[in-house]
């Protein structure tokens, strides 16, 4: 069974002034996700700043989303690492706290063979009973996982899908002919989130959900329906925000929107810094265009 179908919203930890995290502000994002829609709540990824969260952070977020959610979609808890040992220990938080699955991306930095990858998300794998994504995002790890490689966590107990942030299309086309149905492709990228689905693709994991949730389920679903026309066009109207929200590293866009958007979730931990003028200028003139 797919852990969610449609929009996973890769949600942003919102810090207070002094750069706690902010709780409060936590509650009411969630709850304007659920209001609009949104299929699943992806906690504690890469949009989430998770690399600069202390383990006990991690957790306590992943508590309170659970908490907070109660069950009405599926949270999702980025636990993965480039330390084997500490991936297994941070999943084990996870699922103690309650997630529904997690989230394990590549190792980074010290990388791995694929003959590693395996021997590491095997770890991954022994250490939870809960469902696992494998997460492959090259542009930020310079680790890929190659498609028969996928094919070999598929046969695994816990790993049933693939967050695919490729950006290729003939990746996920090959990852999609050796896998079986019961093993679920999500889109890690916004802009290719309808030539997933035609690929047989069940949804995206989004940073664009933050602003815009209900327009992305919407576009997913009406792909389901079999109205690719509605899809297509709700992919192609907000492709310049798409654009905009990756002209600086993730977060930092979608942060920077947010606030001119009314939904401001505070600042960025270090090394992340605000976004440049620029960004502001072109998120502010994209986003009156796209809320006339």
């Amino acid at each position: 069974m797919s852990i969610f179908t449609g929009s996973g919203v890769a949600i942003v930890t919102p810090f207070k002034e002094n750069m706690d995290v902010d709780f409060e502000k936590m509650a009411e994002l969630i709850e304007f996700q659920i209001e609009n829609e949104t299929d699943a709540i992806v906690v504690v990824g890469t949009t989430g700043e998770a690399s600069t969260l202390t383990d006990e952070e991690q957790a306590e977020v992943v508590e309170f989303t659970v908490k907070q959610v109660n069950k009405r979609v599926p949270v999702i808890a980025g636990s993965g690492s480039n330390d084997t040992r500490h991936g297994v220990n941070l999943s084990k938080m996870c699922e103690a706290a309650g997630a529904d699955a997690l989230l394990q991306v590549t190792p980074y930095y010290n990388k791995t063979s694929q003959r590693g990858l395996i021997k590491h998300f095997e770890a991954m794998d022994r250490a939870v009973s809960i469902p696992n994504i494998a997460y492959t995002v090259p542009g930020r790890t310079s680790m890929h996982i190659e498609p028969e490689t996928v094919k070999v966590l598929s046969q695994m107990d816990n790993f049933v899908a693939l967050k695919d942030a490729t950006g290729s299309l003939s990746y996920t086309a090959k990852v999609r002919s050796l896998v079986g149905d019961d093993f679920d492709i999500y889109s890690g990228n916004d802009d290719v989130v309808v030539p997933i689905l035609s690929l047989g693709g069940k949804g995206v994991i989004s940073v664009w959900a933050n602003l815009y949730p209900k327009e992305v389920h919407e576009m997913c679903h009406s792909f389901f329906k079999g109205d690719t026309k509605k899809a297509m066009e709700i992919q192609i109207k907000f492709k310049k925000l798409i654009d905009a929200l990756f002209m600086e590293p993730s977060p930092i866009p979608v942060k920077a929107a947010m606030k001119l958007k009314g939904m401001a979730a505070g600042g960025l931990r270090l090394p992340l810094y605000e976004a440049s003028e620029k960004t502001v200028e072109t998120l502010e003139e994209i986003l009156k265009d796209l809320d006339k």
